[in-house]
């Protein structure tokens, strides 16, 4: 069972999608929900199938008090890391919020302070508040969506199946056609990536 609130009732959830793909961004949602706010469905992203997760997106951006989504790109990315880039992306996913949270509940065990508003850091958060797990469904949908976007521009990736991640496809296909702009030149993208042929 979700709980609804850890302080108060301003507070924001935030959570990051895309952390440990090869291709596209990181992409980070903060949201705030109302008092009282229940849904029976919401849980952790990843606990939920795609369809259930497509689902519950209207309903949480027309329930929150606000919310915020961004994108982090791979040349930011490649030059800050891939940890800077999650906070940085909730960083700026809270900034977009029409409302300041009182409190910020953080998915995962890593953050940097975020005008001086106080923050909790939360292992699998996402599975124990209501808020974290909103903005994770928020996180995974938007950035879902970004993929399968740039799908249309690169079809040989499979991007709309495997949405960036390290699939065994995947790899095949930069194998065979190499990395696009798409891709984050600071990552290992072939395991062999890293050994010379002598």
């Amino acid at each position: 069972m979700l709980k609804s609130c850890y302080k108060d009732i301003f507070e924001a959830g935030t959570d990051e999608a895309g952390r440990g793909c090869l291709a596209g961004p990181v992409t980070a949602a903060a949201i705030i929900l109302p008092k009282g706010f229940k849904n029976p469905i919401l849980n952790d992203s990843k606990q939920l199938s795609e369809i259930k997760r497509e689902f519950l997106r209207p309903i949480l951006e027309k329930a929150s008090v606000t919310f915020g989504v961004c994108h982090v790109f791979e040349d930011e990315i490649d030059e800050i890391n891939i940890l800077n880039a999650s906070i940085l992306a909730m960083h700026r996913a809270l900034k977009m919020m029409t409302q300041p949270p009182s409190f910020i509940l953080v998915d995962g065990n890593r953050f940097k302070p975020y005008e001086n508003i106080g923050h909790e850091c939360i292992v699998k958060g996402d599975s124990k508040f209501m808020s974290i797990a909103a903005a994770s469904v928020l996180a995974k949908t938007h950035r879902d969506a970004y993929m399968e976007k740039i799908h249309e521009e690169f079809p040989m990736y499979n991007w709309k199946q495997n949405k960036g991640y390290p699939t065994k496809e995947h790899r095949e296909a930069i194998k065979l056609h190499g990395l696009t702009k798409y891709h984050r030149k600071s990552f290992r993208q072939l395991p062999e990536q890293l050994t010379l042929d002598i």
